[in-house]
């Protein structure tokens, strides 16, 4: 029986133990997408106990933010919200979810939990309710009276190279230039462009937006969507000159709907007078948004991400209670592939495609996205079109395998370009290490079987590329 997470933890045989320990594991990791805090990041911010790192919570102004893997996993235990994502009893938060943990089996987030124990710990023993007391206390002496254990200190821990955080075109990205004029960081860290408040006509809120938008172009209204479009692009062109390399869109679905612009701008026009309009009017307006970001991203060397087929907030209660991105989201069943190739055929027409990066919730839309990105390759970069790597729910080892294996079946694997966190959790860098050791064990299993010849140079150039280097040629890091 092997012991549990030791250091050839998923390595099954030789050749993976070699390809992960000789090359990949002490390579620097480029987590170009995330949502992590520029500010804290900046203000190096130490953490009050393990509870504040480990979980998030309510913040001082009522917000909510911080690890809601975490959260869905102790509300899956009957574990009451105070303790979920309230602060006042942490000790108390902290057991409940070691209680829940220890029926996770099965369950990546099992393994992340104790990647992140004994990383930044060193606490290699199983969490769960009989031990959490001493091991929260062990965590808390290191992380009050070890200067590492600052947010800084976290990401140097983690041999962090660069951050791309997600940020609106109307932030000012104030601490994205402060982190930039500051010589004592090594790291760099990057705004990437969010466009989704502008293109969410349907969703609360649309028109408060449109003024905030406005308002940051130094205009009093946005009268149509020409309007709103030289507002994005100039916030395109003002994120491109802070380093942004990396766009990113979070849509329910990919929508592809040419219309003319008087089309368009008579939607428009309806929502900002507060009436209602249909999901077809909503496509046609999204679309030439799309249309119009995408040359934007082309021009400036931005890549575009496309994160589709999750349904988000559906539990009322919850979400009118705790607001977004707290856990009550779910995979969804689109059928919009045929409108991603339409949306790049078209800019591909224009030679205007900009390097894109595509990513679904849904699984069974790998074979879906190995097809189209083969559609659609070109010169600047190779790989300038990628499927994206399993994300979100997929991010366990059979999900990240699922899709390496339907990426290598269908165009070229080593040319992927890895792994990302998209996290709040400075502690989430532990994942890099889960993905970096399924990704040497599926490689090494091929070679061993036969299936690749045992040619050292040609592994370790593909090991160390979807690690680290075909990341930063791609984003130009």
């Amino acid at each position: 029986m092997k012991a549990f997470m030791d250091d050839d933890f998923i390595l099954e045989n030789d050749t993976a133990r070699h390809l992960f320990h000789d090359y990949a594991e002490g390579l620097p990791i480029i987590d170009y997408h995330c949502h992590l805090s520029p500010r804290e990041i900046y203000e190096d911010r130490r953490f009050e106990d393990l509870g504040d790192v480990w979980f998030g919570g309510k913040e001082d102004d009522g917000s909510i933010s911080g690890d809601h893997y975490k959260w869905r996993l102790m509300r899956s235990n009957g574990m009451t919200e105070d303790l979920v994502t309230g602060r006042e009893d942490e000790l108390s938060r902290f057991r409940g979810f070691a209680d829940a943990l220890s029926l996770a089996i099965g369950n990546p987030m099992y393994h992340w939990c104790h990647l992140e124990l004994k990383k930044y710990f060193g606490v290699d023993e199983p969490l769960n309710s009989s031990n959490a007391y001493k091991i929260w206390d062990i965590c808390n002496d290191i992380l009050k009276n070890d200067p590492a254990f600052s947010v800084r200190g976290l990401i140097k821990q983690s041999n962090v190279a660069y951050i791309g955080t997600t940020d609106d075109p109307v932030d000012s990205l104030e601490w994205h230039k402060k982190i930039a004029d500051d010589d004592s960081i090594s790291f760099l860290v990057r705004p990437s462009f969010r466009p989704d408040r502008a293109i969410n006509i349907l969703k609360p809120g649309f028109r408060k937006y449109m003024d905030e938008l406005a308002h940051t172009v130094g205009r009093d209204n946005l009268d149509s969507v020409e309007d709103v479009i030289d507002a994005l692009l100039e916030r395109v062109k003002y994120f491109a000159a802070h380093g942004c390399v990396a766009s990113d869109h979070g849509l329910d679905y990919v929508p592809f709907k040419k219309v003319p612009m008087e089309v368009c701008d008579a939607a428009f026009k309806k929502v900002m007078r507060g009436e209602t309009i249909g999901a077809e009017e909503a496509e046609g307006y999204q679309t030439a948004l799309l249309m119009a970001l995408g040359r934007a991203y082309h021009k400036h060397g931005i890549a575009m991400e496309l994160h589709y087929s999750c349904m988000r907030n559906v539990n009322e209660r919850a979400y009118r209670t705790l607001g977004p991105d707290t856990g009550y989201d779910m995979m969804a069943q689109n059928t919009c592939g045929g409108n991603i190739a339409a949306l790049m055929s078209e800019l591909d027409r224009m030679a205007a495609l900009p390097k894109t990066i595509i990513f679904s919730l849904n699984p069974s839309d790998n074979e879906l996205i190995g097809t189209l990105i083969g559609c659609f390759q070109g010169s600047e970069v190779p790989g300038k079109i990628q499927h994206g790597p399993a994300w979100w729910f997929n991010d366990s080892r059979s999900g990240m395998e699922e899709q390496m294996k339907s990426l290598a079946s269908l165009g070229l694997l080593g040319n992927f370009i890895g792994m990302l966190t998209d996290s709040r959790s400075f502690l989430s860098y532990a994942r890099h290490d889960y993905f970096r050791r399924i990704m040497c064990n599926l490689i090494g299993g091929w070679v061993e079987n036969g299936e690749y010849p045992n040619d050292d140079k040609s592994l370790k150039r593909i090991v160390t590329g979807i690690s680290y280097y075909n990341a930063r040629r791609y984003f130009g890091i």
